[in-house]
């Protein structure tokens, strides 16, 4: 008998026809014999309407106690409404909060993160003959015994923290589409699925903005050598496997091996959640930057790609530019503004009508060629280029929010990455 730990998104369960469907999704993995551990995020758009019913009354829009509250109610919502469809097939199930299901977090609301996963009343359940239900996306800190978010698409992490918690022999993660896909399906209908994916590829492919799965999540399933299985709720049809690495620490024997030679381009990733800080004018003196980046970090903003350069205003100054989470911009213009007098800067500037491309494969380091096919892909596209980043397997630009769909669509005619007819999205966003 099987452990499977299986994730369903919001648009999975965006309605009760969706929350029946995945019930005996639920329903017949259970009757293959298997043992079942389900986590749910909120129905569909209830999130976003959560935060636009906190915006409507109050005025704050940064991370709170009382806004983690508010939006954990989605989840408890989707985990009691699914465990009731499913004992409705005859089948016994029990709900969990994050709390209850042993998630232990740090205390930073909002975006917290995982210290300690104690599932002891998930496995009591299971062992009890239950299908065992937990509210994604939250946690509980210990020492504050308040309430806390994992951050948007922390349903994936939960989901992984627990099957690696319960050892469990595959993660599953549903969502509306079939899987993986060379390229967001919605902006190039022409992607085409893949088979497998190295979690190498995929943290790469998540980290620059493929919704399909949380960064996070991938980076925990690496730590632990978990195998993920990306599919859809809406079909009977085989996923994606993100299968870990050699080198990831892994004490299961792999059903699957993973081929000698990766396929050379992955696929394309993109992000519109994106801002860019240009910090103009820096005194060109060893430490300035230090202080630059020591404030950003004591106030917790997470940075992306930096670049500096000569200063275009000034001799023996240079200019500074990141990029950051658009929800993260107030934060970080507030502390630039609070320390710009002690650090000697001229001006800051703030754009979030930028968007991030991603080329994402394995041996594109050894093939000195990617690079020119790249950046001419989007010349001839007509798309201007404001900052760039390479990896060993990595290429991301920064381009204009409004040229970044024809941006996509270019890169991956280029590298020969579309496919005859058109790829199936069953609704929603991905999630």
């Amino acid at each position: 008998m099987s452990l499977i730990v299986q994730k369903f998104g919001g648009s999975s369960v965006a309605d009760a026809e969706g929350v029946k469907r995945v019930a005996r999704r639920i329903g017949d993995t259970r009757a293959a014999g298997n043992d079942v551990v389900v986590v749910v995020s909120a129905m569909g758009d209830t999130t976003d309407d959560l935060l636009d019913l906190a915006h409507g009354v109050s005025s704050f829009r940064g991370p709170s106690r009382e806004l983690d509250m508010l939006l954990t109610a989605g989840e408890r919502i989707s985990m009691a409404v699914l465990a009731m469809a499913v004992r409705e097939l005859g089948i016994p199930a029990q709900s969990f909060t994050g709390s209850q299901a042993g998630m232990i977090t740090d205390g930073i609301h909002g975006a917290a993160r995982l210290v300690e996963v104690n599932p002891d009343r998930i496995r009591e359940s299971v062992q009890a003959g239950n299908v065992a239900i937990v509210a994604g996306f939250q946690g509980m800190n210990r020492q504050t015994r308040d309430i806390t978010t994992l951050g948007r698409g922390g349903s994936d992490t939960t989901a992984v923290a627990l099957a690696a918690a319960l050892d469990a022999d595959v993660c599953e993660i549903y969502s509306d589409v079939d899987g993986v896909f060379t390229a967001d399906p919605r902006i190039v209908p022409t992607a085409h699925k893949l088979d497998e994916v190295s979690s190498e590829e995929m943290l790469e492919l998540a980290a620059n903005g493929a919704k399909i799965l949380h960064l996070r999540s991938v980076e925990y399933a690496r730590r632990f050598g978990l195998k993920l299985h990306v599919r859809s709720s809406f079909s009977t049809l085989e996923g994606t496997w993100v299968i870990p690495s050699p080198t990831d620490a892994d004490s299961r024997d792999l059903t699957k091996e993973i081929p000698l030679e990766q396929p050379l381009i992955s696929g394309v990733a993109h992000d519109r959640s994106q801002a860019k800080v240009t910090i103009v004018g820096v005194p060109d003196v060893p430490g300035y930057a230090a202080k630059i980046f020591g404030s950003l970090n004591d106030a917790e903003v997470n940075l992306d790609m930096i670049v500096q350069n000569v200063s275009t205003k000034s001799a023996k100054r240079t200019d500074i530019s990141v990029t950051l989470p658009q929800d993260q911009g107030d934060t970080a213009l507030q502390v630039l503004r609070r320390v710009q007098e002690e650090v000697g800067f001229e001006d800051v500037q703030y754009d979030d009508r930028i968007g991030k491309l991603s080329l994402v494969g394995a041996g594109m380091k050894s093939n000195p060629g990617v690079s020119f096919q790249f950046f001419k892909a989007l010349s001839n596209a007509g798309v201007n280029i404001d900052m760039i980043s390479t990896s060993e397997i990595r290429i991301s630009v920064i381009t204009r929010l409004d040229l970044l769909d024809d941006a996509v669509r270019a890169v991956h005619s280029a590298f020969d990455l579309d496919r005859e007819g058109e790829a199936t999205v069953y609704g929603g966003t991905g999630r």
